[in-house]
């Protein structure tokens, strides 16, 4: 593969063509935007933020202060609808209120369901971080699956096509070339 890209720096015939190639070749494999789009955050560290807050609620803290302490960590997006929804709690809106707009935004839709249900009956909200970090980290590991099996099936395609001459030439031609001696050879036809 390396001399192919030589091949291709060296010889200038086409620019276009020789800069696909290139861009083919040396393409940076470990990003996976069929899975995931590519302003998604990470599942894991969306995860690691939930246990955070988990665990700053479990300590004791208010919910917005326990918010900003989380949103500090907390992937871009998340962090951006966190941050202002422990701004509204912190000057004493409603939760009703001060959740509406994270649960527009999909990044922090389950977490500010959960958050209004627990504002509404009292119930902890930090076993609920619990679960959603735990469904977060299943979503993580779904696309690690995802992505593991589609590289399995990627890898089969050029290995058929090196193996499908070899299996012509060796496995097939002497079979048909012994079998057209045998009926050409004793005037079958």
């Amino acid at each position: 593969m390396a001399m192919i890209a030589l091949a291709l720096a060296i010889i200038p015939a086409r620019r276009g063509a020789s800069a696909r190639a290139a861009e083919i070749l040396f393409a940076d494999t470990t990003t996976e935007n069929s899975v995931s789009a590519p302003d998604k955050p990470d599942p894991l560290a969306v995860a690691a933020s939930l246990d955070l807050l988990g665990a700053c609620l479990r300590a004791g803290l208010p919910v917005s202060a326990a918010i900003t302490a989380m949103a500090s960590t907390a992937p871009k997006p998340m962090a951006d609808s966190l941050s202002r929804v422990a701004d509204l709690l912190a000057l004493g809106a409603d939760p009703d209120a001060a959740w509406s707009e994270a649960a527009l935004d999909p990044d922090t839709e389950a977490l500010a369901r959960m958050a209004r249900r627990s504002a509404r009956s009292g119930s902890s909200l930090s076993s609920s971080m619990a679960e959603l970090a735990e469904r977060s980290r299943g979503d993580a590991e779904d696309l690690a699956a995802a992505a593991a099996e589609r590289a399995g099936v990627l890898i089969s395609g050029p290995l058929g096509l090196c193996f499908l001459p070899a299996f012509i030439a060796l496995g097939i031609v002497p079979v048909v070339i012994g079998l057209a001696t045998t009926v050409l050879g004793n005037g079958l036809l």
